[in-house]
């Protein structure tokens, strides 16, 4: 009987070692191969081997959890099957080839925690959808072409703690939702097209420690109300059109000591308040 129970148990150890995901999860993993070329990647999946063996996938309980694939040469558009990853907790397709859009279909991926899907050639818009993930932690979408204005519904996303968007072609104004991010320790938007005031109410984001502005069109007085910010660390808002007086403290926070463009397009530094390090008490 003690033998028949360890025959048992080897074979429980040995099925559950090879299991496989369902059949639906596979061909969404064969559509997103053949969709960006997967006979070209560095690393290439042995579609003839257990989905276990492929490179950047990760599986926990018999499904797919994680994709990561970064600099492995991936070319072409997402397939909308890969959105059908329901379980799908990280996508990391940093530095490759991919082109088109982010479909709305991103909703799907209700698990997903972390998105890494820069360095590419994506375009459109960001989806309002993506504001549908609650569980999101980190989007990064930096260094693509992407235009339009970043979605009000992000700010539902109470669990992000790093938002970076860099280097694209967003406009409009930061929408209001966002510093509502209670959580947010990074937020990294320069090198775009963004326009409008910093509100005020960037004060409200009181985790953030990286906030980078540089490079885009954004005018009027800095709020002296960033320097409510006692975590921030690293702060680079330069190369904007703000004006008026800023604090010491800010302008030393400041990687570019606030370098500004005027209309004229010459860069020159804002006056700093000598009278005082703070800024807060003149609002008062």
């Amino acid at each position: 009987m003690k033998k028949l129970s360890t025959l048992t148990l080897m074979l429980f150890v040995t099925l559950s070692s090879v299991a496989e995901v369902s059949n639906s999860e596979k061909a969404a993993l064969i559509k997103f191969n053949q969709a960006t070329k997967g006979f070209q990647w560095t690393n290439k999946w042995d579609l003839k081997a257990p989905i276990a063996s492929w490179y950047g996938v990760k599986i926990q309980n018999d499904h797919v959890v994680g994709l990561t694939l970064p600099n492995n040469n991936l070319n072409g558009e997402l397939p909308i099957e890969l959105f059908s990853l329901e379980f799908l907790q990280d996508l990391n397709l940093f530095k490759n080839t991919i082109t088109g859009v982010i479909p709305s279909s991103i909703a799907n991926l209700k698990e997903l925690k972390t998105l890494n899907i820069s360095f590419n050639k994506l375009s459109g818009s960001i989806p309002a959808s993506i504001g549908d993930i609650s569980s999101l932690q980190s989007v990064e979408l930096y260094m693509n072409r992407i235009s339009g204005e970043i979605p009000a519904s992000v700010g539902n996303l109470k669990k992000l703690e790093v938002l970076s968007l860099f280097n694209n072609e967003i406009g409009g104004q930061i929408p209001v939702a966002v510093y509502q991010l209670k959580s947010l320790k990074v937020l990294l938007l320069n090198s775009n097209k963004l326009t409008g005031k910093l509100s005020a109410d960037v004060s409200e984001l009181t985790s953030l420690e990286t906030l980078s502005l540089f490079e885009n069109k954004f005018d009027g007085q800095v709020p002296f109300d960033l320097e409510k910010l006692k975590n921030l660390r690293e702060m680079n808002i330069s190369y904007n059109m703000f004006n008026g007086l800023v604090s010491k403290n800010l302008a030393q926070l400041d990687a570019l000591n606030m370098t500004m463009i005027n209309e004229q397009g010459v860069a020159s530094t804002l006056k700093v308040n000598i009278d005082k390090n703070s800024g807060l008490a003149n609002e008062d």
